[in-house]
């Protein structure tokens, strides 16, 4: 096995826990609530909550703007939703560690999928922005670059100095497309399946969609980088 070089990071569920920022979301979206609708914002997060809670994924404005009998358009709780400044923590393990692979010499980059003003965001609000030699949110290239697509990955390894992507990892969280894009970029993957992650409960479609290695933690991950 080839010496590895380069880390590559997910972002949401890998770096820090993607229901948080749900919940900072559903808080925004609550706000415009009241503001729109006189919903108390309390009552609406609690509610929004109960939803995501229940497994509720896409359409959870209009599920809860039609059990409060709302005829509005769910498109500006959606913009309130997108447009908060999120209120969001790392893991904390996630800060040391990267400094620690640095100080190593590995090559860092960061690789999600999504917007870029919103994933950007983010990144600035965990405070690890600078802890990357490259970052790329795949939306700068066009949305045919997102997983499992493997363009976003190939693409920030030129951007780490064109690194061979024989000696390149993937440190990521969804079984649906993270580790078929690594796979087909030619890079080894590695799951942190974390209790009560967004994608833990998900199982890998096929072989092709598998990781080489599953962790529980950052940690763990580090410790399954191999030389």
């Amino acid at each position: 096995m080839p010496r590895t070089r380069a880390v590559v990071f997910d972002l949401d569920d890998t770096l820090y826990p993607e229901s948080a920022y749900v919940r900072s979301g559903f808080r925004a979206v609550a706000e415009e609530a009241q503001r729109r609708y006189g919903v108390p914002a309390d009552e609406a997060f609690a509610e929004l909550e109960r939803l995501f809670d229940d497994g509720v994924r896409g359409d959870t404005f209009d599920r809860w703007l039609s059990a409060r009998g709302i005829d509005a358009d769910a498109a500006d709780l959606v913009a309130a939703y997108r447009a908060h400044t999120p209120t969001i923590e790392p893991f904390p393990e996630a800060a040391p560690l990267l400094a620690s692979l640095r100080e190593q010499g590995y090559a860092l980059g960061l690789l999600s999928d999504g917007e870029p003003a919103i994933q950007y965001g983010k990144l600035d609000a965990i405070g690890l922005r600078e802890a990357f030699d490259a970052t790329l949110v795949s939306g700068e290239l066009g949305r045919d670059a997102w997983k499992p697509s493997p363009r976003g990955l190939t693409t920030l390894l030129e951007r780490l100095g064109g690194i061979d992507p024989a000696e390149a990892v993937y440190v990521s969280d969804n079984p649906a497309k993270d580790f078929k894009a690594a796979r087909e970029a030619g890079m080894r993957s590695i799951w942190v399946r974390r209790d009560g992650g967004v994608y833990g409960h998900l199982e890998p479609q096929s072989p092709d969609y598998a990781p080489d290695e599953e962790v529980d933690s950052l940690e763990a991950a580090v410790d399954a980088l191999g030389e």
